[in-house]
């Protein structure tokens, strides 16, 4: 499916600035991590790999034909950089089987939209540490993905049309609270709506935050955004609860608009002045 013009409108916006040092460096310290080494789980029949697919909220599995190819040491080397990624490893023909997998694939699952991604032969040919790393850093959405240069092109390739932004400051003494209380949320809305936290803390979320017509000073603040027509609103908020997310997400899947309500107050208000 081709990308719309309203959907390429809001990338190029959102692209007008390059990964600063900052952000770069938060993406690599969230990729190398410091914990213990680990290894890829052998998934050695069917009910191993439904299981571990369904117990991580991103898993990347490696379909082998042949485990002396090159792909294969690259897979076990890239395995070191993601903590917040499960690793598999099969060989079993029933598992290759059952994900429709025919020749040597490495597969990236999502629990948040149900999506498989696969690349396929020609792309494990020529496939290296920079590339099978990008194509993890792409796609790797969680039930709440945070907003950079990076992910946002695997949020805006995602099946599910609905974008949900918090946008909060990271150092606020409300954020830990507040991102538990949105995880739980986001689960309630698994496969209809991406959950995105855009941290108002990074200078160059600037620009998501002045999209939506909003101001550092009205954060935190929900953005509700539908990438097929650019149908967007917004509400700001003391404090981000299960109940008020749901609420408002629910009002935009029904066609409700806070924002509209607040421009009819504001025509309203100017004819009275």
């Amino acid at each position: 499916m081709g990308a719309t013009p309203s959907r390429c409108l809001f990338l190029l916006f959102l692209f007008t600035y390059k990964l600063s040092p900052d952000v770069a460096a938060e993406i690599q310290e969230s990729s190398d991590g410091s914990r213990a080494p680990q290894e890829p789980v052998r998934l050695t029949d069917v009910p191993a790999a439904m299981e571990f697919i369904a117990a991580a909220e991103v898993a990347v599995i490696g379909f082998f034909q042949d485990l002396e190819m090159p792909a294969v040491s690259v897979f076990h080397g890239v395995v070191q950089k993601f903590n917040d990624v499960s690793f598999g490893i099969s060989t079993d023909s029933e598992v290759l089987a059952h994900y429709n997998i025919t020749e040597n694939t490495i597969s990236l699952f999502r629990l948040v939209d149900n999506e498989q991604l696969d690349l396929g032969t020609e792309d494990i040919e020529s496939i290296d540490d920079t590339k099978l790393s990008r194509f993890i850093e792409i796609n790797s959405l969680h039930f709440v993905t945070e907003y950079n240069p990076v992910t946002v092109i695997g949020l805006f390739n995602s099946m599910v049309q609905i974008h949900l932004l918090l946008m909060m400051n990271k150092a606020s003494p409300e954020y830990e609270e507040s991102m538990h209380r949105y995880q739980k949320a986001a689960k309630l809305f698994q496969g209809k709506i991406l959950f995105i936290l855009v941290d108002s803390g990074v200078k160059e979320n600037g620009k998501v935050i002045s999209f939506f017509k909003l101001k550092k000073s009205e954060l935190p603040a929900l953005a509700i955004y539908r990438t097929l027509d650019e149908e967007w609103d917004t509400l700001t908020t003391a404090e981000v609860s299960i109940e008020l997310v749901q609420n408002f997400c629910d009002g935009f899947l029904k066609g409700k608009r806070l924002r509209e309500n607040h421009e009819s107050e504001e025509k309203t208000h100017k004819v009275e002045l």
